[in-house]
């Protein structure tokens, strides 16, 4: 079945800019794909590298494309705060960075410098824990695909009175960019601590979601993706993932 995926952005958008930052492709891979007429908007076939998606507009790979982007590996990142997920503006320091042979846990070839490994889902720059960046293309579209049913496991200290009327908001009960959150699972550990688990994954989503409610973040760890957990990797360091657990996030996101 073809990758598809419909642009909830706010504004237009470059395809190969937009399918970077979400972890499908990279900018130059995305490019390649628009030159073999493999991408198509809306049903029409996109031949111009840079054609902009609109809000509401839905994006398509083909079956070759999504061919062309499996093969490749995966790596699991225990992100610090300070590093920036995707590609980052001048000033930021990409995660990429801590893909080095000090760094590395376990068996593996350390990534060429110029190698392709786009986030499989942002964790923002002020956030920390499990990151993946991946060059396969279908582990990609299990993690972050629109037929995805994967969850993402966080912790979260936050600053405010938290109340039972506050979780069953946070629960469900919030909108956001104009549309209803999914339901979500928030338990509280301690007055303070608080375990979110989430099937979407919008924009600071948490942080936007826990400012509604005056709640303010002041620490955010994601310890687990679909069956991808983060467990005792220390902070800063990264493995590959195993080829049964990439099995179990493909399954995963079909289940």
């Amino acid at each position: 079945m073809a990758f598809t995926r419909t642009y909830d952005g706010p504004e237009p958008v470059r395809i190969n800019k937009w399918l970077g930052q979400s972890g499908v492709c990279s900018r130059r891979e995305a490019e390649g794909l628009i030159a073999e007429g493999l991408v198509s908007i809306d049903g029409e076939v996109v031949t111009d590298a840079g054609r902009k998606i609109e809000p509401g507009q839905t994006l398509t790979l083909n079956d070759t494309a999504e061919a062309a982007l499996a093969a490749g590996v995966t790596i699991l990142i225990h992100k610090p705060i300070g590093y920036v997920s995707g590609q980052p503006e001048p000033d930021k320091i990409p995660a990429v960075r801590l893909l080095t042979e000090a760094n590395r846990i376990g068996e593996g070839a350390v990534p060429a410098e110029d190698a392709s490994l786009p986030p499989i889902g942002r964790l923002d720059e002020d956030s920390r824990g499990l990151l993946l960046m991946s060059s396969d293309g279908v582990v990609a579209k299990a993690v972050i695909g629109p037929q995805s049913n994967l969850d993402k496991e966080y912790l979260v200290r936050v600053a405010g009175d938290v109340t039972e009327k506050k979780l069953a908001l946070l629960r469900r009960g919030l909108m956001l960019d104009g549309r209803v959150l999914k339901y979500a699972k928030v338990s509280r550990m301690e007055q303070n601590r608080l375990r979110f688990i989430l099937t979407e994954g919008r924009n600071r989503q948490i942080r936007r979601m826990c400012e509604m409610v005056d709640l303010e973040v002041i620490d955010l760890l994601r310890i687990r993706v679909g069956p991808i957990r983060l467990d005792n990797l220390p902070e800063g360091k990264w493995r590959m993932i195993s080829a049964d657990e990439r099995e179990a996030l493909i399954n995963g996101a079909a289940g």
